[in-house]
């Protein structure tokens, strides 16, 4: 399946801010499928470990920013009230490993938010259970821990930049930055053009 083969259902009656929520969303996993299927020519490289960063590796980032839009997801797709912990983890899985199944793995993400999010008003109230390292409980929005999964991916695609860099291996110009950043820069970039 390509890129090209995702689609939002009938966007008609979806909210302009919610598209283009999503629309981020999906730019910045589509940035983790061009690294697996571009930028890297070797799995072994999703394995490779950081020499700045001991233990982390391109797959463990690539695996770990997918997991907080699955996560979320998953929370959405329960019957209310919805609830959240993203410290729940899958690790050690093949993902991290593979770039085809990376590159799968991240397609079918993309695929579920489409088909998902636009199903949920983003203002719907939802819990995050979370382990600080003392157990706290916040109250949040769909709307507001969708926007936290793309900083968060974001965070993890500036890691798997430098880890690349040591690599020698070059990422677009934009990977990695946050959608602030490159306006503020003045940036041409898919996230880094004000839509406004």
């Amino acid at each position: 399946m390509s890129p090209s083969d995702h689609h939002l259902p009938d966007t008609e009656h979806i909210p302009e801010n919610v598209l283009q929520l999503l629309s981020v969303c999906k730019i910045l996993l589509l940035q983790g499928v061009d690294v697996v299927d571009n930028a890297l020519t070797s799995d072994e490289q999703l394995t490779t470990s950081s020499k700045f960063l001991p233990g982390s590796t391109i797959g463990k980032h690539i695996r770990h920013a997918r997991d907080h839009f699955e996560l979320l997801l998953a929370a959405i797709t329960s019957p209310p009230p919805y609830i959240l912990c993203y410290d729940t983890r899958s690790r050690n899985t093949p993902m991290e490993s593979s770039r085809s199944a990376a590159k799968n793995a991240i397609l079918e993400t993309i695929s579920l938010m489409e088909e998902k999010a636009p199903t949920v008003d983003f203002n719907h109230p939802l819990t995050l259970n979370a382990i600080t390292p003392h157990m706290q409980r916040f109250e949040s929005t769909f709307g507001r821990e969708l926007w936290f999964a793309a900083l968060h991916c974001i965070h993890h695609w500036s890691v798997v930049r430098v880890i690349t860099g040591e690599m020698g291996v070059t990422l677009s110009e934009d990977f990695g930055y946050a959608p602030s950043t490159l306006l503020y820069q003045g940036r041409v970039a898919p996230l880094g053009m004000a839509k406004i």
